[in-house]
């Protein structure tokens, strides 16, 4: 790997190209080139992750890094563990009785939840509601909590007072800006209303139509009383029938095709019964280049079912989630290279799964050893500048690479490049027009978004946020 020491001597790799300058001249063919002019909309808030690291049940100290990371929204599934640690979130956690009176405030139990929203608004994080329950791991066990409800009707009222409670007031509650509610999670995992083992991770055990219904009830009754929120969901579990060999489905334990089945079918009756759907959201755990493949054909999958305007959400996504990779330069760049490909491809919103601070391969932004953040938060801290300039610009990059860049129209800039290769470094000849590389900060190869000088090359699983200004 050739990479040269001095900014002095590496800069015509990674300056701008001028206009004036002949083809001879160039000294290599850009394999970065942004154009600072050419305004792309928005830096979309892709950033977001899933809960927060929460330690205990009540101690939300570690939040300070989701505001210094400026995380947009936290997702609230999954909170505190299995059950919701029996306290956050989850409906049955928040009304204990389904028989109850569900407009008496007295049979509610915020408490916990209160702590929780309390703590992510102080940090500037927006809830991004999650209404259903937690995920159970060992259904095959015994299930307890994600049976369909047994009165639909009765539900969306109990989660209207929820609504209610968090941003109208009620029940001493508050007046916060929660944009987004979603109408449970994966209620596709379940083929034939089996808890089919050894794929024992269940939200929903009940037939997917049977979740159409239940959809159209709650939508329908909660968008009527609160025109003004987004109601969608459904939390899909993955598009990884197109990506993945017919012959290989059964080692993930399930028919994966069954996750395209129940897509195609709730477009067809979101479409006959005009359900409210303001967003639509979905899961990924698989590479680079296969989220980027997902992402696609769910865009134009809407699009052709006449659902153009709806918003697209990865509220759950990690590449290759395994214990191995936790706080590798690995890791690091092949999150960063899903920022820059999500905002690239137009996503609305991005939830990483997730922000605990656990000893698991779902937990890749901070070290529960420790307490302190894994590498890859710093693809955050380095998005974060992105975000602040504010307007996306047009990026292309060659194959191997991921980038994304925005700018504040005022003649400064910003570019965050990844290489997720493991192996291979690549040539880094930069194209900016009129504009000059005037800092370079590297994640990975032993840096936290450190200064370093310019590179020739990027490392393998190495990402780089290099800023520039306009010349005079």
């Amino acid at each position: 790997m050739r990479v040269m020491t001095t900014i002095a001597a590496l800069m015509p790799a990674c300056v701008a190209l001028s206009a004036t300058e002949s083809p001879e001249s160039r000294i290599e063919t850009p394999t970065l080139q942004v154009d600072f002019g050419k305004a792309k909309g928005p830096v979309r808030p892709v950033n977001g992750v899933g809960q927060g690291p929460i330690l205990g049940f009540d101690d939300f100290s570690m939040f300070h890094y989701l505001k210094e990371a400026g995380i947009p929204y936290s997702r609230l599934h999954d909170v505190g563990g299995p059950f919701g640690k029996n306290i956050f979130v989850d409906i049955p956690n928040l009304f204990r009785d389904f028989d109850a009176d569900e407009n008496d405030p007295a049979n509610y139990d915020f408490a916990f939840t209160d702590l929780l929203m309390k703590a992510l608004v102080e940090n500037g994080i927006e809830p991004y509601f999650r209404l259903g329950v937690t995920i159970e791991n060992a259904c095959g066990v015994k299930a307890y909590r994600i049976f369909p409800p047994k009165d639909y009707g009765k539900w969306a009222r109990i989660c209207e007072h929820v609504i209610a409670h968090y941003t109208e007031g009620w029940a001493d509650g508050f007046r916060y800006k929660i944009t987004y509610w979603e109408i449970w999670n994966e209620p596709d995992n379940n083929i034939d209303n089996q808890c089919v083992k050894p794929f024992r991770n269940l939200n929903w055990w009940g037939t997917f139509d049977e979740y159409l219904d239940f959809y159209e009830v709650a939508a329908k009754h909660l968008k009527g009383r609160f025109p003004n929120i987004k109601i969608g969901g459904y939390g899909h579990c993955g598009f990884y029938a197109i990506t993945r060999p017919k012959e290989l489905w059964g080692q993930w334990g399930s028919d994966v095709g069954h996750y395209l089945k129940c897509f195609d079918e709730f477009l067809v009756r979101a479409k006959e019964r005009e359900f409210p759907l303001d967003f639509f959201s979905m899961h990924i755990y698989s590479d680079v280049p296969t989220a980027a493949i997902h992402v696609d054909y769910a865009r134009k999958r809407l699009d052709e079912a006449g659902f153009g305007n709806v918003e697209l959400h990865v509220n759950e996504w990690l590449p290759h989630n395994n214990m191995k990779n936790l706080g590798t330069d690995f890791q690091a760049a092949e999150i960063a290279a899903i920022l820059a490909l999500f905002q690239e491809k137009g996503l609305d919103i991005g939830c990483i799964y997730d922000a605990k601070c656990g000893a698991d391969p779902y937990s890749p932004l901070f070290n529960a050893m420790t307490c302190e953040p894994f590498l890859a938060y710093y693809d955050f801290m380095a998005f974060k500048e992105l975000r602040d300039l504010g307007t996306s610009v047009a990026c292309k990059v060659d194959d191997g690479l991921y980038a994304t860049a925005a700018t504040d129209g005022k003649g400064c800039g910003a570019v965050l490049v990844a290489n997720p290769d493991p192996d291979k470094a690549r040539k880094l000849v930069c194209d900016f027009g009129g504009w000059d590389v005037v800092s370079w900060r590297m994640i990975g190869n032993g840096k936290r978004l450190e200064a370093v000088d310019a590179l020739a090359e990027i490392p393998p699983s190495t990402t780089l946020l290099m800023t520039a200004k306009r010349r005079n």
